[in-house]
């Protein structure tokens, strides 16, 4: 998922990337090659806090991967699958709070 940000002569990317969008672009910039174990992947992400909203709240891929049944991944397409689900239970609790509701209306 991605939302704009604020329009503006900042010089920032046109949109903000979170959920598996950023995640992919994450995987993209590490150069996984698949199929990785749960372990190899977390090696070639420098960092594996991913933002799951456009507030920026983050989910920690590292731990949740460690948490999954799967060690192992055929392809990237079966990792982002995998925790598509994670992300959007992450987000739609995130959203339920007050202050939840609160952050999805504000742009920064």
């Amino acid at each position: 998922m991605a939302a704009r940000p604020p329009q503006g002569d900042s010089g920032e990317p046109e949109s903000i990337e979170f959920g598996i969008a950023a995640l992919d672009a994450r995987l993209d910039r590490a150069a996984v090659v698949f199929p990785a174990t749960t372990e190899e992947l977390i090696a070639a992400m420098d960092d594996t806090d991913v933002p799951y909203d456009a507030a920026g709240n983050t989910l920690d891929v590292a731990a949740t991967l460690r948490e999954l049944p799967a060690e192992r991944f055929e392809s990237e397409r079966a990792l982002l699958n995998r925790l598509h689900p994670v992300f959007e239970e992450k987000r739609r609790s995130g959203a339920g709070s007050l202050l939840g509701r609160v952050r999805t209306l504000l742009p920064f």
